[in-house]
């Protein structure tokens, strides 16, 4: 049933993608849909771009392992998006156009070195995350189906990435909109169903389904307290601050999230759009709570962990779970949708993630080259742009599918906090920023980031590191959030600074020229 529904899933969307995609040469068609949607339905678009395969089975599996500390780790991730809606959604929708590269150059005309580097920099932060995603899909499916064949999981990486490219280039925003809002409402619907049920074994008391989760974690009353996930880092305290720090700051940074602000019409409807976001990740955020501390419960820590060291199969395991040992046809049915949704936004994400970046590489890179491009070779640009960007994203995800990718997460989520959100910030409420003080945030806060990630205990020195038998350990902590992130703030003031007053001076002048349309939302 599970292969039935995921070949049902990758046929309606793929048509709805043909039927929904953009019928003319528009740019504004392909790139934001002509800002079409209302805000119910573009926030829940924004929803699902940001619940990813990541968030969905990896919070959970830490919530299932650790539990208090996967708690926390969920509600940073709700907090990230709360961020994004009141401090920088508005801006970025008055701001920007199609690309972030438009955000930055708002007040900096004609800077294609920082089109060219904020490209770059999306790419950085995307490409780890689409290739965590295609190479879990491999696993995934092998799980919910029951193969377990490198060749049959390489197959599943390649087919499932090619419908990703397509979705990208065929449907643009409002075709991956469409798919997005698909995932989110068939992820929630039977979420809520599994935590329902998962509520319903413990007589509807939470607090019974936390001791019991506490009683089979082998970690006791730890296992309700802050620290268990940390417990083997050098600073407990300080490592788990940089965590969360990197979440909130980096999470709802990330370029495939801050282009859904351009597809809102008005700065009435980008909030009201985000509050649906937000509504919908907290509300999710509840769901895979219950769950993971469900599978906890029901099955034991050591089941969890021996099925994934992660615990990715932690959301699948407490549905399992759940249902009992007699299964009967509507459960089977609601396991089948259960797994259709993960599969569903395997598909989503990693299509955001795509026409992000050919949006990026068509519309900063290639156009900016040419001054007067028509719309029919610019649309043309982003959907090679998106095999270009897809094409070696499936290849690599084929070569690391059987390490772990816990870094590859952790690497865009700190370059996201480290060199995005200090840009954002930077460009869109510091008057006297200057181009080079730009190109010192984005450059500074990418380089620290890949200079410290391979030192982090996700690389080495540990059992579940990437590169468990190695020790280069460096920088005794999972994250580089401690250090990269006021790093990246530093480059963009030291950078101001030594451009001179008088850039400095001539900046402030031409941000007051915009100031208007960037805080106050007039017409673009």
């Amino acid at each position: 049933m599970s292969l039935v529904g995921f070949s049902a899933v990758a046929t309606v969307t793929l048509l709805l993608c043909v039927l929904t995609g953009p019928d003319r040469d528009d740019l504004d068609e392909f790139y934001t849909g002509y800002g079409s949607l209302s805000p119910m339905r573009n926030g829940l678009a924004i929803a699902g771009d940001y619940i990813s395969a990541a968030t969905v089975l990896g919070t959970s599996g830490v919530i299932a392992l650790f539990g208090y500390d996967g708690v926390v780790l969920a509600l940073s991730t709700a907090l990230s998006l709360m961020l994004l809606m009141f401090l920088l959604a508005e801006p970025l929708r008055n701001a920007g156009r199609f690309t972030m590269g438009d955000a930055l150059t708002r007040r900096m005309p004609g800077g294609r070195s920082v089109r060219i580097t904020a490209s770059a920099v999306t790419l950085a932060s995307l490409l780890p995350l689409m290739l965590v995603q295609l190479a879990g899909t491999g696993q995934l499916m092998g799980f919910i189906l029951g193969f377990s064949g490198e060749s049959m999981q390489t197959g599943c990486i390649v087919g499932v990435g090619a419908l990703m490219i397509g979705y990208a280039a065929i449907g643009g925003m409002k075709g991956t909109a469409l798919i997005q809002i698909l995932k989110i409402v068939l992820l929630l619907g039977s979420g809520l169903v599994v935590a329902a049920l998962m509520l319903h074994r413990f007589d509807w008391n939470p607090g019974a389904l936390f001791d019991a989760a506490a009683a089979n974690s082998g970690a006791g009353d730890a296992f309700l307290t802050s620290g268990l996930q940390f417990t083997g880092s050098a600073s407990p305290g300080i490592d788990m601050i940089s965590s969360h720090l990197t979440v909130v700051l980096g999470g709802a940074c990330l370029p495939h999230i801050t282009m859904r602000m351009y597809t809102a019409d008005s700065a009435r409807q980008v909030r009201r759009s985000m509050s649906w976001a937000v509504s919908g990740v907290a509300l999710f955020v509840l769901v895979i709570t219950v769950v993971g501390f469900g599978a906890t419960a029901l099955l034991g820590r050591a089941v969890v962990a021996g099925a994934d060291p992660r615990g990715n199969t932690a959301y699948l395991l407490g549905t399992r779970a759940v249902f009992g040992a007699e299964v009967s046809t509507a459960e089977t049915v609601l396991l089948t949708t259960v797994t259709t949704a993960i599969f569903l936004t395997v598909l989503a994400s990693v299509a955001g993630m795509i026409l992000a970046c050919a949006n990026s590489l068509a519309h900063d890179v290639f156009a900016a080259r040419v001054r007067e491009m028509t719309p029919r070779r610019e649309m043309l640009l982003a959907r090679l742009s998106a095999a270009a960007v897809g094409v070696p994203a499936i290849l690599l995800a084929t070569l690391v599918q059987h390490h772990s990718l816990h870094p590859l997460i952790t690497l865009s989520f700190c370059l996201g906090a480290s060199a995005i959100a200090p840009a954002l910030v930077y460009s869109l409420f510091w008057r006297r920023y200057t181009r080079t003080g730009l190109l010192a945030t984005l450059v500074g806060g990418t380089v620290s980031v890949l200079v410290l990630m391979p030192g982090t205990n996700l690389v080495s020195g540990s059992p579940v590191a990437a590169f468990p038998d190695a020790d280069f350990n460096f920088f005794p902590l999972t994250t580089t959030g401690l250090l990269s992130i006021p790093f990246g703030f530093l480059c963009g003031w030291l950078g101001t600074v030594v451009s001179g007053r008088a850039r400095a001076e001539e900046q402030r002048r031409q941000y007051e020229a915009v100031e208007g349309w960037i805080l106050a939302g007039a017409v673009r």
